[in-house]
């Protein structure tokens, strides 16, 4: 299993075994309660998922590069759904 295939079986393990569907995982990290994660609150997402502090800046700029279609440099609850589409197609 290579490095981006893990961290995205951490992503769908945190989702799935410690909330009861994405949208509330969605929104326990907007702490802002926005709509939109920013880097900061993805970084927070990947930390609870276990994801290594030296990859986890890198990880979150590449989540956003890869979602954030609006380029607004956040990931709102529509990206976010892509994206845990994918994941789930992926995995």
């Amino acid at each position: 299993m290579g490095a981006k295939e893990s961290i995205l079986r951490k992503i769908r393990i945190l989702i799935t075994n410690q909330f009861d569907s994405p949208e509330e995982a969605f929104h326990f990290f907007d702490s802002n309660d926005d709509g939109r994660l920013r880097k900061s609150e993805i970084k927070k997402l990947l930390r609870s998922a276990v994801v290594n502090g030296f990859i986890r800046g890198i990880v979150a700029d590449e989540l956003l590069k890869g979602y954030d279609k609006d380029s607004d440099d956040t990931i709102s609850w529509e990206e976010f759904k892509v994206a845990i589409t994918e994941l789930e197609r992926d995995l």
